[in-house]
């Protein structure tokens, strides 16, 4: 891992699930959870990105942010690079965070807004397996990016005849296997010249990885990792969430919205284990990562 102190990661420490991390920058972010968990209106995110701004360095290397419930705040740290070239987006995530809310902005749909901010050429998301893209739930896509070319879902097992009906079959790629889907990608980006932000949510690896609170995939770390090396055009940033954590939410609407979502209860018992693994996980992750950023 680099050495260099302007690129040393960086803990938004939100929820308290983040491990310890070498030479990470911590902020103390305890009072943004209520506000920003699982979802947010658009002028708190906008507070969120002003907080963000006044309190990172220029450069600094892999943020992480806590539970997956928090993936929404990529959309800040990738507003905020502003590059002079076109960047693509590679999303490691076993959902694919484009789905419609009517609310501002929650954890599974920024992808859109990440997709439409001018210098990002294009989001790829990658380890797909859940039924958020099949045909029961083809209507809660956003279609605008997947029509205009400027996302593609990378899944496994998934039924997205659908796609073909409605014209947008380019924009989904199917597999058996993750080796096939981590195949396929990395023979892609040998035709790549646009650097990448990368932004992993770690429910996108199976269980036995990484327990999260959410449902799982099927990637392990290898196939990551893989993934990883593939961005040999170098990486502008990146994020990682999807710490196993849980929150008793003040508000109703956000108990109620999480209900819906059939987030998985935290066995306390089995808390600590699954947070050791989660730590060594990140380890990994940040080593690779470190590698490849600019």
């Amino acid at each position: 891992m680099t050495s260099d102190h302007a690129l040393r990661p960086v803990v938004l420490d939100i929820d308290r699930s983040t491990g310890e991390l070498p030479d990470a920058l911590v902020l103390p972010l305890h009072e943004w959870q209520e506000t920003l968990r699982f979802a947010c209106s658009g002028a708190a995110m906008r507070r969120f990105g002003s907080a963000l701004d006044r309190l990172l360095p220029a450069r600094h290397g892999t943020v992480f942010m806590g539970s997956g419930d928090f993936h929404h705040l990529s959309w800040p740290l990738i507003e905020r690079l502003r590059p002079s070239t076109p960047i693509q987006v590679v999303v490691l995530d076993n959902h694919p965070d484009n789905m419609r809310f009517p609310f501002g902005v929650h954890c599974g749909s920024w992808v859109r807004r990440v997709a439409a901010l001018p210098f990002v050429e294009h989001v790829h998301v990658l380890g797909i397996t859940s039924s958020d893209i099949g045909g029961g739930h083809a209507w809660e896509n956003y279609l605008t990016p997947l029509l205009r070319g400027r996302l593609s879902y990378w899944s496994m097992g998934v039924d997205t005849g659908w796609a073909k009906r409605l014209g947008i079959a380019r924009a989904f790629r199917g597999f058996d296997t993750p080796e096939a889907l981590v195949d396929a990608f990395v023979e892609y980006q040998r035709t790549q010249r646009r650097p990448v932000y990368l932004t992993i949510d770690k429910d996108v690896f199976a269980p036995e990885v990484a327990q999260t609170n959410w449902d799982q995939g099927r990637l392990l770390l290898p196939h990551a990792l893989a993934v990883i090396e593939s961005l040999r055009q170098g990486l502008v940033g990146s994020d990682v969430n999807g710490e196993v954590s849980h929150y008793q939410y003040a508000t109703w609407w956000k108990r109620r919205l999480s209900a819906l979502d059939e987030q998985p209860e935290i066995d306390p018992a089995r808390l600590a284990g699954w947070q050791a693994q989660q730590h060594a996980l990140n380890l990994h992750l940040l080593e690779a990562i470190a590698a490849r950023a600019g």
